[in-house]
């Protein structure tokens, strides 16, 4: 898979734009979405984002539904924008198809014949009945990687229950460690179930196109916002099935080592991240807490007196405003850090230093500029970055729908 040129210019959402912006590691390979709302279309992105050519199917009329999901919505009154659907549709083309008419399901058979990849997140089974089942998807075309998102699987007991993310962040134990206490289950506060396994999906299709190279075939990718609920249990996981615990939640301190949270000072709170006792005992001397005292003397003893831990924390804390003590604890070494608003991120000169925000023009809202794509790339002789820099907005709906099925009959 070898990178192509990056262009540094802001590009509109034409055709011949996103065939010139096309740079990336995945340069010449194209993906046929098939999703829609997050999970899939956020799969999607990140290979679109990797400069493969992602050609977004919706459904005539309406769209995707996130075009619909709003407030906030933006742009002039007789054409609102929703800015969730601007969120997870970059760097993609769209062409409106009807799949049961006979129409629709021609074009879509020529797609898949030309693709590398197909994104699909329906109900286990809807696929098939639209005459599409696997076997036929690989008959089509013998290459085609097929990623495939569910909400609870696609086989056992469950397999046909409807995957939405707050539902799986319940029923996959996360809102049972989050929030302010055990009787204060919280969602985090974004679609994270849907964003995991679009993550998860872009990385197994990564695997099978390399796999492919070794024997010319395609395989399917399945995962489910299930499997990635309980793929980042991470070690509360092992607290559960090794330790016989059942973690829950505990509000900003971490369960296993202290103190590792949020602390409040004298005018705000800020988070501070003490993970050694090398670090312990820096902390507690510039901070003039008695470490040895037999309650602090070691991380398991700090767990376990918590509470008291925080009491003297924040103690020590109060005398200072949040930006000196940031200082202080910078100057001792200690990781912290602040809790800022999306706004102050996006105003983070740090932020924009790592290309997190990109500029696109939007043939309905101008220039916008959207949160960008978290990957750099560097050429491993030179450490020329290779980073693509050169994104198109989300497109509007069937906006490339000539310019694809012309390509199409070329193509036949």
């Amino acid at each position: 898979m070898q990178g192509a040129a990056v262009t540094t210019e802001t590009t509109t959402s034409t055709d011949t734009d996103r065939q010139q912006a096309a740079a990336g590691p995945l340069a010449g390979y194209t993906v046929v979405d098939l999703s829609r709302a997050l999970a899939g279309p956020h799969a999607g992105m990140m290979l679109a984002d990797l400069g493969a050519r992602v050609i977004k199917v919706e459904s005539p009329g309406h769209g995707d539904d996130t075009r619909g999901w709003g407030p906030p919505f933006v742009g002039p009154e007789d054409n609102r924008q929703a800015t969730y659907f601007l969120s997870c549709n970059r760097n993609k083309e769209s062409i409106a198809l009807d799949l049961k008419s006979a129409d629709g399901a021609e074009v879509l058979a020529g797609l898949i014949r030309r693709a590398d990849v197909l994104v699909e997140n329906f109900r286990p089974g809807v696929l098939d009945r639209l005459g599409f089942s696997t076997a036929r998807l690989h008959e089509l075309n013998p290459r085609l990687v097929i990623l495939s998102i569910s909400g609870f699987g696609h086989d056992g007991p469950e397999s046909q229950r409807s995957g939405y993310d707050q539902i799986l962040q319940g029923e996959a134990g996360l809102m049972s460690l989050t929030g302010s206490g055990p009787e204060d289950p919280q969602r985090v506060g974004v679609p994270i179930a849907d964003l995991l396994s679009g993550m998860y999906g872009a990385y197994g299709v990564l695997a099978a196109l390399l796999e492919r190279e070794r024997t010319g075939r395609g395989q399917v990718v399945r995962t489910s916002l299930l499997a990635a609920m309980v793929g980042v249990h991470a070690f509360q996981g092992t607290r559960a099935t090794v330790a016989g615990e059942v973690p829950r939640a505990q509000g900003n301190h971490h369960p296993s080592i202290a103190p590792y949270g949020l602390f409040s000072c004298q005018d705000g709170k800020v988070q501070i991240s003490v993970g050694s006792e090398k670090l312990w005992a820096t902390f507690s001397q510039a901070f003039a807490i008695d470490g040895t005292r037999p309650e602090f003397a070691t991380n398991a003893d700090r767990v376990r007196h918590r509470d008291l831990l925080i009491k003297e924390v924040e103690r020590a804390f109060a005398g200072y405003g949040s930006e000196a003590l940031l200082e202080k604890l910078n100057e001792a070494g200690i990781p912290a850090g602040r809790v800022r608003t999306l706004d102050e991120v996006y105003a983070w000169e740090q932020v924009k230093s790592q290309g997190l925000l990109v500029d696109v023009e939007h043939p309905v809202l101008g220039q916008v500029q959207l949160p960008g794509p978290p990957l750099r790339f560097f050429d491993a002789a030179d450490e020329t970055e290779t980073t693509r820099t050169a994104h198109q907005a989300p497109p509007l709906l069937d906006a490339d729908g000539g310019a694809i099925r012309a390509w199409l009959a070329e193509e036949a």
